[in-house]
């Protein structure tokens, strides 16, 4: 019976992203807490966008600064009465002054609207102020800020990851592993995902919602990069298949390497995962690797003779 022996985890990257935060806007001055709307002539309460936080070194804000005020009351900036923060129509931003939705499907990445960006969504933007020209297209890198704002998709899009609970793969390997298992210099070498799994190979979907929202997310294996320890590496597309004592001094059919010097081998199989989702009108990929390693022996054939 072949025996194998498991490596030790090495490491293991997930990345998080921090969720965006609404700011809460500071009233306007006033001697009596209310403004004269020009339009209808009526006093309605109003208030002003808070000073930016300080610019990043490119001179942008943060992707999670945002200018709208976190009450749950919406105004309509051109008649100054009470309107709903939802609509068919998307809901209500402050910062764009119009009822905000995600296109589906989304424009082309050639469009012009995307302004090269690879990242983020188109949304419309509908103002019910504007007769004519109240609809447009803008891109943003989130959903604009709002009450009834859904939440940034690419943060479900992590937990959906999280939810995964995704690990390096398992080592299969002939030589085996083990202390006194030495194989020979110059004989194929195999190399295998031992007992593929969700969790180390894929697929594995998993969907998180929030506010009633959803993100779907779908991961799997792309390729194992196995590096043997002799400065060389191999790829290999597949999980590999398993030794079996029957298949002699055959070369593996798809991940198999052969060592030409004798020596103690650190072998490190990198399995780099590649997770998309979509949802919220948006879609993307994370990438994702694990490292496991296993040391093998290769040792020279001796040849005795006799006098």
């Amino acid at each position: 019976m072949l025996r194998r022996w498991l490596g030790l985890l090495v490491s293991s990257v997930l990345l998080a992203l921090p969720a965006s935060a609404a700011s809460a806007d500071p009233p306007v001055t006033c001697e009596s807490g209310a403004a004269l709307n020009a339009v209808t002539g009526r006093c309605v309460v109003s208030v002003s966008a808070p000073a930016a936080p300080p610019a990043n070194p490119s001179g942008r804000r943060p992707a999670s600064y945002s200018s709208e005020s976190a009450s749950p009351a919406c105004t309509s900036p051109f008649s100054g009465e009470e309107i709903p923060c939802r609509t068919s129509d998307g809901w209500w931003s402050r910062g764009w002054r119009c009822y905000v939705k995600a296109l589906s499907p989304q424009p082309p990445r050639s469009a012009a609207v995307w302004q090269g960006h690879e990242d983020g969504a188109v949304y419309s933007c509908l103002s019910p102020g504007l007769i004519g020209t109240g609809l447009s297209q803008r891109w943003s890198l989130t959903p604009p800020a709002g009450p009834a704002a859904p939440p940034d998709p690419r943060v479900l899009a992590q937990r959906a990851v999280a939810a995964m609970r995704l690990r390096a793969v398992d080592v299969g390997i002939v030589p085996e592993p083990a202390p006194g298992r030495v194989g020979l210099v110059g004989l194929p070498t195999w190399m295998w995902v031992d007992a593929p799994s969700a969790s180390s190979w894929g697929p594995v979907t998993r969907s998180v919602s929030a506010g009633g929202f959803s993100v779907t997310a779908t991961g799997r294996v792309d390729r194992v990069v196995w590096a043997m320890g002799d400065g060389s590496t191999v790829v290999c597309r597949t999980p590999g298949t398993p030794y079996a004592d029957g298949f002699g001094k055959r070369s593996s059919p798809d991940c198999g390497h052969r060592f030409t010097r004798q020596g103690v081998y650190t072998v490190r199989a990198t399995s780099y995962w590649v997770v998309a989702w979509s949802g919220i009108g948006q879609s993307g990929e994370i990438p994702l690797q694990f490292t496991r390693s296993a040391v093998i022996t290769m040792g020279e054939a001796q040849v005795l003779t006799t006098g």
